[in-house]
């Protein structure tokens, strides 16, 4: 259920869970692995108003994260703090020493959303691990990232815990609509990541959105943020200018008009910029890929 918060920037909320009310638009530090410039982009995006901070294992950068928390001076309460557990710690057991070290690395008591970071391994350990973490308090609401609406229906219909978020890619060249239709069938809330497709396709300049853009006197990049929103899908911004971090907040105070709206699903490619899921290459790459020893 979406909401206004009357707090800083006007950002909206939607319940991810009962109680548990979560920022549609947040700050995301993958990328940004050097631990001073995290630190500093971290306590700048709480200080100019972002109130959701994502992070995870494999962004190396949990301890930057929860050292700009710090630095920003703004109560830990006040801030919904995002990790995820990565392929290399899937299953249960290996959940747990997972979550312990984000928590500690963090420095921090709870998460807001534990997230399971890809669709691979013992997720199925996982998830019963993730469910004990939230019913024991360390953990506010969990989640998957890049979940295929067969495997995200069928860990909430079998476990019977359905993830209150999915962060998938979504942007206007890889649009998904059927997946995030499948998303509000199973009551799951869509949260956008790469939402400027790591400027590939020539996003900031693309005709179509810098024309909206001008109507409203804004640019591209806050036609895309605003267009996720718009589509009911929380969205994740990353900058380490705080001139873009400002920009990239002010997209609460216009709306596109369904025309425009209909002006941007024809820019829909069909196909992930990144490396994509589904491929051997892509399997083989992420489980072999270690955040620890």
């Amino acid at each position: 259920m979406l909401m206004n918060e009357g707090s800083t920037s006007s950002i909206p909320v939607a319940e991810i869970d009962p109680g548990v009310r979560m920022p549609m638009l947040g700050f995301g530090v993958y990328q940004i692995p050097d631990h001073a410039q995290c630190v500093q982009a971290v306590a700048d995006a709480i200080r100019a108003g972002y109130r959701l901070i994502d992070t995870a294992a494999a962004y190396f950068n949990e301890e930057a994260v929860g050292a700009g928390i710090a630095r920003s001076g703004v109560p830990r309460e006040s801030v919904f703090v995002t990790s995820k557990v990565w392929v290399q710690d899937a299953g249960y057991a290996e959940t747990m020493k997972a979550f312990k070290t984000s928590l500690s690395k963090l420095n921090l008591d709870y998460l807001d959303l534990y997230l399971i970071h890809q669709p691979l391994g013992d997720y199925w350990g996982s998830w019963r691990a993730m469910c004990e973490l939230k019913k024991a308090g360390l953990v506010r609401a969990i989640g998957v990232c890049n979940f295929a609406p067969e495997r995200l229906a069928d860990l909430a219909i079998g476990s019977g815990v359905t993830p209150a978020v999915n962060q998938i890619e979504v942007h206007p060249f890889f649009q998904r609509a059927d997946e995030l239709a499948a998303m509000r069938q199973l009551g799951v809330q869509p949260e956008s990541w790469g939402p400027f497709a790591e400027g590939k396709h020539g996003i900031f300049a693309n005709e179509t959105l810098c024309a909206i853009g001008r109507a409203h006197g804004k640019t591209a990049a806050q036609v895309a943020l605003r267009w996720n929103l718009q589509r009911g899908s929380a969205v994740l911004a990353k900058s380490v200018k705080p001139e873009r971090m400002a920009e990239n907040l002010a997209v609460c105070d216009f709306e596109l008009t369904e025309e425009e709206m209909r002006a941007i699903a024809p820019l829909d490619l069909g196909v992930s910029s990144f490396a994509g899921h589904g491929s051997v290459e892509s399997v083989r790459m992420r489980h072999g890929f270690k955040v620890h020893e």
